[in-house]
C-alpha cells in the first residue's frame, strides 16, 4: 500500500438534523430526505467520475424507508465502505448512560447490516463527540477503530458560539459542547488511552483532519465554501500527513435547488451550487494524488495504521 493515504467520508445525516442544529422546527420538513433520495446517488456519480471510495457513515433510523435501504446497498455493491453512524443521531449520545449508548450503536449495526449486508467495523460519533465511555463500549460490539477525534480550536470556538447564538435566541441547539481537551488529540492515526486524546493501547483513532500547523478545518463544509482555489490553498496545509481523512456530510452535494431552499436561510453551505461543489472536490482529489497519495476506505486506512501503531 502506499505511504500516503487519502480516505473521503460521507455522515448521511437526514435533513431534519440540520434543523435540530439551528434550534428549528423538524417534524415535517421540506427536502427531509434530500440525503439518501438525492446526494446518496450524486455521491456515487462523483466518486465513480474520481475513481476515488467513499466510507458512508450511516444512520440506523434512516434505513427504516426501504429506498434510503436500498440506495445504501447500491452503494455497498459499487465498492464503498459502510461505517456506523448510531441508531438516532442522539446529539447528547455521551450524556445517555451507558446501556442507551451500548443500544444506540448496537441497533445501527443491526439495521447496517440488514439493509446492506455488510456489517460496519468503524464508528462515528454525532456531531464529533465522543468520550471514554464510548471508546470502551466499541470493542465488545466488535468495532476495530473510530473516527470522531477533531482536535480543531477554530471549529470548537464556531460551533460554541452558534450554540451560545441560539441559546439567546431561545432556539436552543441540539448540538453539544465538547471538552477543551479534545483540542490536545493527536492529529494522525493512534491508539487511545484513558483519557482518550492521549496516546495508548486502546481501539485505533482515524482524526477527522486538521491542516498542519494552524489546525484549520479540512471538512467538507469550509472547503465547499472556500471554492476550488481556496480549497486547494487548504489542500498545501494537509500534503505530507500520512493520512488525509477528509470528511464531507451528505449535505455537501446538495444546494437550495435540492428542495432545500428553506432551510438554505440557516444552512450558508446550501447557497453554494453543487456543481461548485463538486468542482471543489475534483480539485482537490486531482492535487493529493498528484502529491502522491493513493485513495482507500477508512477500512483499508484502518487496516495499514492498525500495523503501524
Amino acid at each position: 500500500m502506499a505511504s500516503r493515504l487519502a480516505a473521503v467520508s460521507v455522515d448521511l445525516d437526514e435533513i431534519p438534523n440540520y434543523y435540530a442544529i439551528h434550534g428549528r422546527a423538524h417534524a415535517e420538513v421540506a427536502g427531509g430526505h434530500a440525503v439518501y433520495d438525492v446526494a446518496v446517488p450524486r455521491l456515487r456519480s462523483i466518486a465513480r467520475a474520481l475513481d476515488v471510495p467513499l466510507t458512508l457513515f450511516a444512520v440506523g433510523n434512516d434505513l427504516a424507508r426501504p429506498s434510503a435501504a436500498a440506495e445504501l446497498r447500491r452503494s455497498v455493491e459499487a465498492g464503498h465502505a459502510v461505517g456506523n453512524h448510531t441508531q438516532s443521531h442522539l446529539y447528547d449520545l455521551t450524556r445517555r448512560d451507558r446501556a442507551e449508548i451500548a443500544r444506540e450503536i448496537d441497533e445501527a449495526t443491526t439495521a447496517i447490516e440488514r439493509a446492506t449486508g455488510a456489517r460496519p467495523r468503524g464508528f462515528r460519533a454525532p456531531g464529533y463527540t465522543i468520550t471514554d465511555e464510548v471508546f470502551s463500549i466499541l470493542p465488545g460490539l466488535g468495532y476495530r477503530w473510530d473516527s470522531s477525534v477533531f482536535p480543531c480550536p477554530a471549529y470548537m470556538v464556531a460551533k460554541d458560539l452558534a450554540i451560545a447564538a441560539y441559546g439567546l435566541l431561545r432556539r436552543p441547539s441540539r448540538s453539544i459542547v465538547d471538552t477543551p481537551a479534545v483540542l490536545t488529540a493527536p492529529t494522525r492515526p493512534y491508539r487511545v488511552g484513558t483519557p482518550y486524546w492521549r496516546r495508548g493501547a486502546g481501539l485505533l483513532e482515524l482524526p477527522i483532519q486538521v491542516t498542519r500547523r494552524t489546525r484549520l478545518p479540512y471538512i467538507g463544509t469550509s472547503l465547499m465554501l472556500a471554492g476550488p482555489v481556496r480549497a486547494r490553498w487548504l489542500t498545501h496545509g494537509v500534503i505530507g500527513e500520512p493520512l488525509v481523512n477528509l470528511e464531507l456530510h451528505g449535505i455537501d452535494v446538495l444546494d437550495a435547488h435540492d428542495g432545500l431552499s428553506e432551510l438554505a436561510s440557516s444552512q450558508r453551505d446550501l447557497r453554494v451550487p453543487s456543481a461548485r461543489k463538486q468542482d471543489t472536490l475534483a480539485s482537490i482529489v486531482e492535487l493529493l494524488r498528484l502529491e502522491g497519495y493513493a485513495f482507500v476506505t477508512l477500512d483499508e486506512a484502518a487496516e495499514h495504521f492498525a500495523k503501524a501503531t
